[in-house]
C-alpha cells in the first residue's frame, strides 16, 4: 500500500489502496475516503479479544477498510494536534499506549491487547493495565501529541519518562515505574508519585505533550 504523511500542526496520512488491500484504523480515524471504498467496524481477533479491548481504552472495535479497486484513497488522522510516524513491523512488534494507534496495514498484521507485565506499571505507569500490541508484517502509523522524540535504548540502559509522555515502544522494552524521591518533588513537582521507567534494549517514541486519559474522543467504544 502506498501512503504519505502530510501536515504540520495536526498531521494526517493519505492511503492508496490496490484491489483487495486492507487496513485497520482506530475508530473514528477516517477523515475522507472514496465513496466506493468498503469499510466496516470489526473486532481484531474476534470475540476472544473483545473483553480485553474494552478494558484497554481503545474501544471494542476498529475500522476495517478494504479496497475494491486499484487506486482508491482514504485519509486517516488522530483528530488531535501532533505528528504521525510509520513503524515498520519488520523491525519488531510495537506496543502503543492509549490513543497512539492510528492505522496498520500489510500482508499479515496482527492486533492484540496485552496485559502490562508488572502490576506497578499497570496501575501507576500512566499507560494502563492493557496495552495494544501490533505484530506481524506491515506498517503501523503511530500518533504522538505535539512532537516526537525517539530514543534507542541499549541493553541495560534505562530512561525515566513523565506519565503521559510515552507514545509507543518496542516489545523488547521492559516497562515499569519508579517512585519520585522527596516529599517536595512529589507534592510540588507536577509529576505525581511515579515516573515510567523503561529498560532496554529497544526503541522508544516519546511525545512532547502529555496525553491524558480520555483525551481522544474517537477511541470510545
Amino acid at each position: 500500500m502506498d501512503y504519505s504523511i502530510e501536515g504540520e500542526l495536526a498531521q494526517v496520512a493519505h492511503l492508496t489502496f490496490d484491489k483487495g488491500e486492507s487496513c485497520w484504523a482506530s475508530k473514528g480515524a477516517l477523515v475522507a475516503f472514496d465513496p466506493d471504498l468498503d469499510w466496516s467496524l470489526k473486532i481484531p481477533g474476534g470475540a476472544s479479544g473483545a473483553a480485553r479491548r474494552m478494558m484497554s481504552g481503545e474501544g471494542l472495535a476498529l475500522t476495517f477498510i478494504v479496497g475494491s479497486r486499484d487506486g482508491q484513497a482514504a485519509t486517516v488522522a488522530a483528530n488531535q494536534p501532533g505528528k504521525i510516524i510509520a513503524w515498520n513491523l519488520d523491525d519488531g512488534p510495537v506496543i502503543t499506549t492509549r490513543g497512539s494507534f492510528v492505522a496498520a496495514f500489510g500482508s499479515a498484521v496482527k492486533i492484540d491487547v496485552r496485559v502490562a507485565k508488572r502490576a506497578g506499571a499497570a496501575f501507576f505507569g500512566g499507560a494502563g493495565l492493557f496495552l495494544q500490541h501490533i505484530s506481524g508484517s506491515g506498517t503501523v502509523l503511530v500518533h504522538g501529541s505535539g512532537d516526537f522524540m525517539e530514543r534507542q535504548l541499549e541493553k541495560n540502559e534505562s530512561l525515566l519518562v513523565s506519565t503521559g509522555n510515552l507514545a509507543a515502544f518496542s516489545e523488547t522494552i521492559d516497562y515499569n515505574i519508579q517512585g519520585v524521591a522527596g516529599c517536595r518533588r512529589m507534592m510540588f513537582g507536577g509529576e505525581g508519585l511515579f515516573m515510567t521507567r523503561l529498560n532496554g534494549p529497544g526503541r522508544v517514541m516519546l511525545q512532547s505533550l502529555k496525553r491524558h486519559s480520555g483525551s481522544k474522543p474517537n477511541q470510545q467504544a
